[in-house]
């Protein structure tokens, strides 16, 4: 498994907007129960607007050994995010981990 898809300091850093046409229940493909509605067209995954982020999808510890439960159906947010980003350095600094 690769440090990008292993470490998870992305999931517990930032929060997770997208739109709501990406839950399953809409017809996209990001589980329902993972997310709750921010207004009429927008949702966010659980858990990544706590004061200390951390996605109710990501499972293990950051950093470590840490997965995201529904990779296959993340959100356009988590797909498009970059491994090596400005973005990702940050997250992972937050955690205590060097840059990628």
């Amino acid at each position: 498994m690769s440090e990008c898809t292993s470490c998870g300091a992305c999931c517990a850093s930032f929060r997770v907007d997208f739109a709501r046409e990406e839950l399953d229940e809409e017809g996209g493909c990001v589980p329902g129960g993972l997310a709750v509605p921010v207004h009429a067209t927008l949702c966010r995954m659980r858990g990544t607007d706590h004061a200390s982020p951390r996605c109710a999808a990501l499972v293990g510890r950051v950093g470590v050994q840490a997965t995201c439960a529904v990779y296959e159906w993340r959100p356009s947010p988590c797909r498009e995010f970059d491994a090596g980003s400005d973005a990702c350095t940050r997250a992972r600094k937050r955690h205590g981990l060097a840059p990628l």
